[in-house]
């Protein structure tokens, strides 16, 4: 068996969980998800141990691949309910900036229009820089909410909008994420 999807999953006080079926229900402070997991695998709670715990059905091997796969998904889940996903991200340059207008943000990197997307629902935005800052401090937002995909998959989409080149680090970038940079042409080499 996996080892990862063996590991039962524990669940905070403030967390509710309801099985109906194949669909998996979790609900708490940060909001509520659904999951509805393939027939191959199992799920359980047991409420005195506030426990959830997944096996599989057989040892075939689309019930192995979705052992683990399915144990990550709830345990994500339960996680995000509780506490939350955050994610930091970084905008270098001079000009780049970030607002949010309604449920969209809009992203001025140095292109002709302001790059503009849907924020999900359930996702907040939070913008912690100011507007009026200097070349080398940057713009500075976090994305959150209780679903881990959604999170990352919108912070995703915002870095693919303008990835930090290796020549002078301007775009976008997580907060920490170390950009590999390069040396320009060397000017007035001596021959």
């Amino acid at each position: 068996m996996s080892r990862m999807g063996r590991k039962p999953i524990s669940v905070p006080g403030n967390v509710k969980v309801s099985i109906q079926g194949s669909t998996v229900s979790v609900e708490g402070p940060k909001g509520k998800l659904a999951y509805t997991h393939r027939a191959e695998v199992t799920v359980s709670f047991d409420a005195e141990a506030k426990e959830v715990t997944v096996g599989r059905r057989d040892d075939s091997r689309e019930a192995k691949s979705m052992h683990g796969l399915t144990r990550a998904l709830v345990a994500n889940m339960v996680e995000g309910v509780a506490n939350g996903y955050t994610k930091t991200m970084e905008i270098y340059g001079t000009g780049y900036n970030v607002k949010q207008e309604g449920q969209q943000v809009a992203i001025n990197v140095g292109f002709a229009n302001t790059v503009k997307l849907d924020i999900p629902a359930g996702v907040t935005l939070q913008i912690q820089t100011p507007q009026s800052r200097s070349d080398t401090m940057p713009a500075v937002f976090s994305i959150s909410g209780p679903d881990k995909q959604v999170v990352s998959e919108l912070a995703s989409r915002i870095k693919r909008i303008k990835k930090p080149e290796p020549y002078k680090g301007k775009g976008i970038r997580f907060q920490g994420e170390r950009i590999r940079r390069k040396a320009g042409k060397a000017f007035g080499a001596a021959k």
